[in-house]
């Protein structure tokens, strides 16, 4: 069923049910991709999937409901679903249907080609045996993945505001493992766009980390001087990236509350959070909310400028929206990321002169407390001797509080290392230079 139907079956029922301020947000999108293990193909799965959600405004509460059918019944017991909970909610949250921003930006994200299933099959395979290829020691346990991604979404409310957007991406991984002399290591690697230069060089560059990693020694415990590379730093970040919403600081989960306008990180830390940022396949210029989204600089030069709000929070707090309303009352930011610095990832690694560089953790998200900011990972790495990067090393476990880590940065390197979007958020960092961390070794 279009959009189009399914705004007047729900504006009509609303209209018998006399409610009066509603809100409609619709979906659809579908995904294909093939996965290969041992030479063939392993994976081949597609879908497409579609949902819609209403909101509604009565005495004062707003009730919601949502469903994935798309009968006329369906939809009109949507409105009568939304109204009913109302009238069970008993707290006095400020709540409205947003009327409209002055003006919206508009997405320069270019939608990925339509792929089907042969071609998708064809382009992994194609990446599996070019994996194989790069090294005699590249050994079974090897995968390579290929995906794509597309989905619209629309927003109409009883204002009249009426927004959509369509969205879409390809990417692809390689898994690579090798063996050398019984000594096993493996290396992930991910490219967006199929048909990319970082993608074509994914099997090489695969296969080059894990071959890096054999011979790895242990270390003893101690401090040391520490480089963590930008893909373990954005996974920092956005395992304490809940720390930034508004409506955990209300909660009281979050130890940013009332620190608005304070320093929390060194003076070099600056964190900007771009819905539009260019090259990211992922933009919206509209939250769940229908809010235009737009680029902020959540900390500047280490002091905490804004937190991300929603209109719920922003009431509450007598602050404006930031445009991170998400469905469900969840806030969350878009292209959040920690910003470039001035160094080279060799100008690190001469400035931390003897010290490790991590390059790989494991179970960040159960050995992290998003809350107090405690963390503890088990990690592999580089020993970094006389400003150089050395030999492999592995098990060894980095402990520290994140923020006390932003506020310990003492250098940043100049490249912003993205991760894989996670529909429109997505974190990145460039390589941190942090002096006398906590390392339990050997």
């Amino acid at each position: 069923m279009e959009f189009i139907q399914i705004k007047e079956i729900i504006s009509a029922a609303c209209k018998k049910l006399g409610v009066e301020e509603y809100e409609i947000f619709y979906t659809v999108s579908e995904d294909i991709s093939a996965e290969t293990f041992k030479h063939e193909i392993s994976g081949l799965s597609s879908g497409e999937s579609a949902k819609v959600y209403f909101r509604c405004l009565c005495g004062g509460h707003m009730g919601y409901s949502s469903s994935s059918y798309f009968e006329a019944d369906e939809l009109e017991d949507l409105v009568l679903r939304a109204k009913e909970n109302t009238e069970a909610i008993e707290n006095d949250d400020i709540v409205m249907i947003f009327k409209g921003s002055e003006s919206y930006a508009t997405p320069t994200a270019t939608l990925p080609e339509e792929l089907d299933a042969g071609i998708l099959k064809n382009k992994a395979l194609e990446l599996h045996e070019a994996t194989y290829g790069v090294d005699e020691r590249v050994v079974d346990g090897t995968q390579t993945a290929v995906m794509s991604f597309r989905s619209e979404m629309y927003l109409y409310n009883s204002h009249g505001l009426e927004l959509s957007n369509r969205v879409g991406m390809s990417g692809c991984y390689v898994a690579a493992v090798v063996n050398c002399d019984g000594e096993a290591r493996d290396n992930f690697e991910f490219a967006e766009n199929i048909n990319s230069d970082a993608a074509k060089a994914l099997p090489e560059k695969a296969v080059g980390g894990a071959l890096e990693k054999i011979g790895a020694t242990e270390i003893p415990t101690g401090k040391y001087n520490i480089v963590i590379d930008g893909k373990q730093m954005k996974d920092l970040l956005s395992a304490f990236s809940s720390a930034f919403s508004a409506k955990n600081a209300l909660l009281g989960m979050s130890r940013l509350a009332g620190k608005e306008g304070e320093k929390i990180a060194a003076d070099i830390v600056s964190i900007t959070d771009d819905p539009m940022r260019e090259g990211c396949p992922m933009q919206t210029h509209f939250d769940d909310e229908g809010v235009a989204t737009y680029k902020k600089t959540v900390v500047e030069g280490g002091v905490l400028k804004t937190m991300l709000y929603d209109l719920t929070t922003a009431i509450k707090t007598g602050k404006e929206t930031t445009g991170n309303g998400r469905r469900g009352g969840n806030i969350a930011p878009y292209n959040f990321s920690i910003c470039a610095g001035e160094n080279t990832l060799d100008e690190l690694f001469s400035k931390a002169g003897d010290g490790i560089y991590v390059t790989g953790v494991k179970g960040l998200h159960a050995g992290a407390n998003a809350i107090t900011g405690d963390f503890s990972v088990e990690s592999e790495g580089f020993i970094i001797k006389d400003g150089k990067k050395a030999g492999p090393v592995k098990s060894f476990t980095v402990a520290g509080n994140f923020f006390e880590l932003l506020m310990n940065i003492d250098a940043l390197s100049d490249q912003v290392k993205w991760g894989i979007p996670g529909g429109f958020t997505v974190f990145g960092s460039p390589d941190v230079l942090i002096k006398d961390m906590s390392v339990a070794g050997k």
